[in-house]
């Protein structure tokens, strides 16, 4: 035997210092892998002077004799057995995974929603300082959808990876659609959380293949809605009977001049602004969700809504420098707000984001690197995104051009 074959060594003996008062002793299976012994009773015993130690069997022509040695002979054949099935699969033989194979010790098989809840766990563990919260929420989630997915299609309460396929994947999405509601992008967005598992128990070998091979996790692209610059003045220049109203429409133009996400500008205190490189005020800032630093020079629109909120109580009280409600409640106050001002999108705080990328700056002539900076985007490429709505909006209005040229070239013509 050669290679592989040489890291195992059977033996089988007779413990022939162990004789009973009829003259039989116990017969032993040894098997020895690196180094590492294993030791099991073959539950048979042999007359002491019937065991030939050097063929390791018993010696003589009767039934007992020969069924004696064919069952010594299986426990061997069984030994190379699990060593072949090893040798197979290309996995280096262990004594304890011998002994598991020996003993037809089932592994215990490996959860999805298991697997899932550790990982949420760690995550949450982590939470601050690796991972911000909308991180973990967005996990849990994603396990939430995956619990009722397998509740209704299977009726399970968990699932073995290993039963896990590409129809288990489609299935999936289908659902997310159907049963959820959900939209092409958000759907795909679960199954990116999801895919994170699925990487997992790859990596341990808890799954041999892929089942998200050959599915396409491609996002298709949205339009992201901003205001326009007329839509900004309206909202700026409206007078709300309700001091709530002003404060929300107030924290929304502050987002709209700076750029800054609703959990950004809900933690920004006093001592992240401070006087910039060119003497004027700057917010210097990481944004929550990616913890890259943002560095932004305040604009007059956002400076007076600060001084506005200078003596706030509130804001006092939580050393906050705006009097910022949970997100729920804001984007409630903004369709309200959106009604009173005759603005028919659909207002949520993200929106401010949107428009200070366009209407604010890239309209502006703020080149797209200085953008990308201010909205602390990672990547060029994410901010490229808005260049492309304002590419597509001057062509809009070039066509409207080139049609109103059309019909007076026409009347003069005539």
């Amino acid at each position: 035997m050669d290679g592989m074959s040489n890291l195992i060594k059977v033996l089988i003996y007779a413990r022939l210092a162990n004789v009973n008062q009829q003259g039989f002793c116990p017969v032993t299976l040894r098997v020895t892998i690196r180094g590492a012994r294993f030791e099991a009773t073959t539950g048979r015993l042999v007359e002491k002077s019937k065991w030939s130690p050097q063929s390791a069997k018993l010696i003589g022509r009767i039934s007992e004799v020969k069924e004696t040695n064919e069952f010594l002979d299986l426990l061997r054949a069984k030994v190379y057995n699990i060593q072949k099935k090893f040798m197979a699969l290309d996995i280096p033989l262990t004594l304890e995974e011998f002994k598991k194979e020996w003993f037809g010790v089932k592994e215990k098989p490996k959860m999805l929603l298991e697997i899932y809840q550790e990982h949420n766990n760690e995550v949450e563990q982590l939470t601050g300082s690796q991972y911000s919260k909308a991180t973990w929420k967005k996990y849990h989630t994603s396990r939430l959808h995956t619990q009722a997915f397998l509740k209704h299609k299977y009726s399970l309460n968990d699932i073995d990876v290993k039963q896990i396929q590409y129809k288990f994947i489609t299935d999936f999405e289908f659902w997310l659609k159907t049963k959820r509601n959900c939209n092409h992008n958000s759907s795909i967005k679960y199954l990116t959380n999801f895919k994170k598992i699925i990487r997992i128990c790859l990596n341990n070998s808890w799954l041999e293949k892929d089942p998200f091979v050959g599915f396409k996790m491609n996002k298709q692209d949205v339009e992201p809605e901003y205001l326009t610059e007329d839509e900004l003045q309206a909202l700026a220049s409206k007078e709300f009977a309700i001091a709530r109203l002003t404060q929300v429409r107030d924290i929304f133009l502050f987002c709209c001049f700076t750029g800054l996400a609703y959990a950004d500008v809900h933690k920004l205190t006093r001592s992240q602004i401070v006087k910039g490189i060119d003497g004027e005020q700057w917010i210097f800032t990481r944004r929550q969700k990616t913890e890259t630093a943002s560095r932004i020079p305040l604009l007059p629109t956002a400076t007076a809504i600060l001084d506005r909120y200078e003596n706030d109580p509130q804001c006092i009280i939580k050393g906050k420098i705006l009097p910022v409600p949970t997100n729920q409640k804001m984007n409630g106050y903004l369709k309200e707000i959106a009604d009173l001002c005759g603005i028919t999108k659909y207002l949520t705080t993200h929106m401010a984001r949107h428009t200070f990328a366009t209407t604010v700056t890239l309209t502006n002539g703020v080149p797209i690197e200085s953008v990308s900076k201010m909205l602390g985007h990672k990547n060029l490429k994410t901010t490229q995104h808005y260049a492309k709505i304002l590419d597509k909006k001057v062509s809009e209005d070039m066509m409207a051009l080139r049609h109103r040229l059309a019909i007076d070239s026409s009347t003069t013509q005539h």
